[in-house]
């Protein structure tokens, strides 16, 4: 017999074999076919086997649910309640480096304040801290990326040399170089990402988000898509000379 389950947690190829072997490893399993873009396994086993059973045989990382006739159901109330705690706590970096860039921004400007400042050293930072945490992992990176940004799905290359981008794009900011180039290549490469984020969330795919590499483990949320919108609202404003 075949059962589907939904695996939240996988992020690349390693994490792929990592729990195809784990699960290969219970008895009563024959075969484990996983389909990363979706975060699903086809498990095909001798008798039925819970959910928590396939739970305890992975990593904390990963969380196992049953796909049921198209729905998906926790193993239980709580796991799902875990699961929401979890999220939000793996949120809590993202949020903290947003609220430390912002405050910095402000710091640097209030005693003689310039939104259009404010708005080109906030991005200029952005970009150079969640750079930095994607350049930890240069060769886990890409993987992830590319299962939700429609260019480096097409083009791989892409996601190898975007964390260079962004590096680059984040000096030209802060040193004032070419502003409306980077503003327009901002508008271009967080205009992309954000089709692949948006079209993710609408789908309900359960995929990690590579915003700040992978070495942090975020889900991707609706905070993926605010902050990337952000970033084009700003861009967009000072392209236009509205401040």
């Amino acid at each position: 017999m075949k059962h589907t389950y939904k695996i939240e947690g996988m992020t690349c190829n390693n994490c792929k074999a990592s729990v195809e072997k784990y699960l290969n490893g219970l008895p009563n399993i024959s075969h484990v076919s996983i389909d990363l873009e979706k975060g699903e396994a086809e498990v095909t086993m001798d008798k039925h086997i819970a959910s928590d059973e396939l739970q305890n045989a992975l990593p904390e990382k990963y969380t196992v649910s049953e796909k049921d006739g198209g729905k998906v159901s926790a193993s239980s109330n709580s796991s799902t309640m875990n699961s929401e705690k979890t999220k939000l706590q793996q949120l809590k970096p993202l949020l903290l480096i947003l609220f430390y860039i912002t405050s910095t921004c402000v710091l640097l400007h209030y005693k003689d304040w310039s939104w259009g400042g404010f708005m080109l050293d906030f991005m200029g930072l952005f970009y150079i801290v969640f750079s930095f945490f994607k350049m930890l992992d240069l060769k886990g990176f890409p993987e992830s990326f590319k299962m939700y940004d429609p260019l480096a799905k097409r083009l791989p290359i892409y996601g190898w040399i975007y964390p260079f981008i962004e590096t680059a794009l984040g000096v030209m900011f802060l040193m004032r170089y070419e502003v409306n180039i980077a503003l327009i290549m901002t508008l271009v490469v967080l205009g992309i990402t954000t089709v692949g984020v948006t079209k993710t969330l609408l789908d309900k795919k359960s995929i990690r988000c590579a915003c700040l590499g992978t070495v942090l483990k975020l889900p991707m949320t609706e905070a993926t898509l605010i902050e990337n919108t952000i970033m084009i609202a700003m861009a967009a404003l000072m392209l236009f000379e509205v401040f």
